[in-house]
């Protein structure tokens, strides 16, 4: 799938430096991942992406392209209901159901937590230049005080940056795979037409009644297509699992140690200024 404008509403400007990045990133993954694949990689149209120096009439043809497209799936399928989905197949659309409904209870949470996030380092940048201002107006705990400051100042600049790298690397990849699940439930619906417009030829001599029956040409060559269809659709979703667990692994160790890094910094942060806050022996 193309990837989204990803925006995560009242958290990223999308005209921002930041939104921008993240959007070159994505788009990059998105040629990457056609670059490697076996039968889109030779794709006359993505050839032609990637080497025209004026699109312009290019996109007028693909536009002509797709409308006769959604023409010709509409005429195959008019009138005919497929019997049933192979059940490898019907499996496959069970997962790609329950996976996209997982991703997407994911995507909702983590976006509440980034904006909770945001909202306590609202706070929290309130919050530390208090005690700087008190240590002002009282010498004797001017230091301890200054100390706890800039102890606050550090947890933002902290957390800031486990907001920003939640938003710019966690989110783009679920919604990515949110996606990805959509554009494999699209392909199955089409291995499904394909495989409607077979039964319904298969159906169409079977009611001729000829004296010697045989099955016409292009009703063998329909049944290739399933056949071909059901093949590609396979190497397509064990090449996707494998992508999966690859990007899942990476994303998920990854956000792993950003944690970690937050809480480190934090907790460095506390440690510096309790030799502040301890009692200093009394001098005699």
């Amino acid at each position: 799938p193309l990837p989204e404008k990803f925006v995560v509403k009242g958290v990223v400007d999308r005209f921002s430096e930041e939104f921008v990045e993240t959007r070159r990133k994505a788009l990059d993954k998105f040629l990457k991942r056609i670059t490697d694949h076996p039968v889109l990689s030779f794709n006359e149209h993505f050839n032609m992406f990637l080497t025209a120096k004026d699109l312009n009439a290019y996109k007028k043809q693909g536009m002509a392209l797709l409308s006769k497209m959604g023409e010709s799936v509409k005429y195959v399928t008019g009138g005919y209901k497929l019997r049933s989905r192979p059940l490898e197949f019907a499996a496959i659309g069970e997962y790609l159901d329950t996976f996209s409904l997982k991703l997407g209870t994911i995507d909702r949470i983590a976006q509440r937590i980034i904006k909770e996030q945001l909202e306590y380092l609202v706070e929290l940048r309130e919050y530390g230049p208090v005690y700087s201002t008190w240590g002002g107006l009282e010498v004797e705990l001017s230091e301890p005080l200054e100390g706890v400051s800039a102890c606050i100042g550090n947890c933002c600049t902290a957390l800031e940056e486990l907001s920003e790298d939640m938003t710019e690397d966690f989110l783009p990849v679920l919604r990515e795979y949110i996606l990805y699940s959509e554009s494999m439930k699209n392909v199955l619906k089409k291995r499904d037409q394909v495989q409607a417009e077979y039964e319904a030829k298969l159906e169409a001599v079977a009611l001729k009644k000829e004296d010697r029956p045989k099955v016409p040409t292009d009703v063998e060559k329909c049944q290739d297509r399933v056949e071909c269809f059901n093949a590609d659709l396979k190497a397509d979703m064990e090449r996707w699992q494998n992508n999966k667990r690859q990007d899942f692994r990476q994303l998920l160790m990854g956000m792993a140690d950003k944690n970690i890094q937050y809480y480190e910094k934090c907790l460095t942060a506390w440690e510096s200024i309790i030799p502040l806050l301890q009692d200093k022996p009394e001098t005699k």
